[in-house]
């Protein structure tokens, strides 16, 4: 939807899940605010949400992860009825199959007491030794681990679905889609004024949010804000394995292996946290059979000695170098209207209900009403003092 508007209560830039879930947020809020979101591709051909794995998952460390999981797997799980348009439902193929986090003795404490705040919030873990491992998931060969930590009530969805249902539900509460590019920013000394498009339009706001994802530190560049976060690609699979076994949750490890099942076969990969950073989406058709193939055959050998697998794409993490946690709030003292909700390193989609109601809630009320995330706001990259997750990527 093009409109002829150039004056907007909120103006949202970046589309995807994040700006879409700010949008809905928003607009359940205040339902009289005037909301426009900037999208330049609305096939979301690059979009992070696109490329994602769709899992969502409890096993954190940091309070404030673990209590977003809760709202937006909660969230996830309404999804059909709560984003129904003219009761259609929408649909996004939530399944609850677990997350199984697998760890060496080395970590085993560390994954002990994750699971004494993750218990404490209200999730459901199970931990297993390594013989609990072994009854469990019979297939998995387990001798260099001491255990792991299961959350059953964890899964994933279908991330096209989930970005679709939360966008055409904007659209349906009066957002306005703008397809157009940010091309700079006008701002003075305490707040951003309007955004010049692409297009040679102009665009006025009270209230500007930067949700650009593995774009967002381009955009902030242009408010004079420094970002620590630049894209990181990682590749995703789709495989098969040569021999049925047990049913699997998804399944993580320290070294970044992570995979699940996905319908006939299994979807998943191995990030390499030392990519060069930048733009790039080529494939690397050999990693997978290079890196991926001998972590699975190692740790699923009955499954995955031999493996074929059948697709392979890319896709961007918006790495926070910070920390690897997001930043989310205001520019404080300096441009107070210009918001960040970006550098979720992975975790963006899963956690995006969540962000985007904290984030309309310091828009409407200048404060988080639920669940408190000052520590992931823009102060500590300001000050340079990391807030990271303790044994968790």
């Amino acid at each position: 939807m093009n409109t002829s508007r150039n004056r907007f209560d909120v103006v949202i830039i970046g589309g995807a899940i994040m700006g879409s879930s700010v949008a809905y947020f928003l607009k359940q809020r205040d339902p009289a605010l005037e909301v426009a979101v900037i999208e330049p591709d609305p096939t979301y051909e690059f979009a992070s949400t696109l490329r994602a794995s769709g899992g969502a998952r409890r096993l954190f460390s940091c309070p404030e992860n673990i209590e977003m999981s809760n709202f937006s797997i909660d969230f996830i799980k309404r999804f059909p009825q709560d984003m129904a348009i003219d009761s259609e439902p929408a649909h996004i193929g939530w399944i609850e199959q677990g997350y199984l986090f697998i760890v060496n003795d080395a970590n085993m404490p560390m994954l002990e007491d994750n699971a004494k705040t993750q218990t404490a919030l209200g999730a459901e873990i199970r931990l297993l030794d390594r013989d609990g491992l072994r009854q469990q998931f019979p297939s998995m060969f387990v001798d260099d681990l001491a255990g792991g930590a299961w959350s059953p009530g964890d899964g994933w969805c279908d991330p096209n679905s989930f970005l679709q249902g939360m966008r055409k539900k904007a659209k349906s509460l009066g957002v306005e889609t703008i397809r157009d590019k940010v091309v700079s920013l006008a701002h003075d000394k305490t707040a951003v004024r309007s955004a010049s498009l692409e297009s040679g339009r102009t665009l006025s706001a009270e209230t500007f949010v930067n949700a650009a994802g593995a774009w967002s530190s381009g955009i902030s560049a242009m408010a004079g804000m420094p970002l620590p976060i630049s894209p990181l690609r990682r590749f995703e699979h789709y495989f098969t394995g040569h021999r049925k076994i047990e049913p699997l949750p998804y399944v993580k490890d320290l070294a970044r292996l992570a995979f699940r099942p996905e319908g006939q076969g299994y979807s998943g990969g191995l990030v390499n946290s030392d990519e060069p950073r930048g733009f790039n989406f080529d494939v690397d058709h050999d990693y997978f059979e290079r890196v991926v193939w001998p972590a699975l055959a190692h740790r699923f050998p009955a499954a995955f000695e031999g493996v074929k697998c059948h697709r392979t794409w890319s896709g961007l993490y918006e790495q926070c170098e910070l920390d690897g946690n997001p930043i989310i709030g205001n520019w404080q003292g300096r441009l107070e209207n210009f918001y960040v909700v970006s550098g979720f390193s992975g975790h963006g989609m899963m956690h995006a209900p969540a962000a985007g109601r904290g984030i309309a809630e310091l828009i409407t009320a200048g404060r988080f009403e639920t669940i408190d995330l000052a520590r992931f706001g823009y102060r500590r990259v300001e000050e340079n003092v990391p807030y990271r997750e303790r044994g968790i990527l």
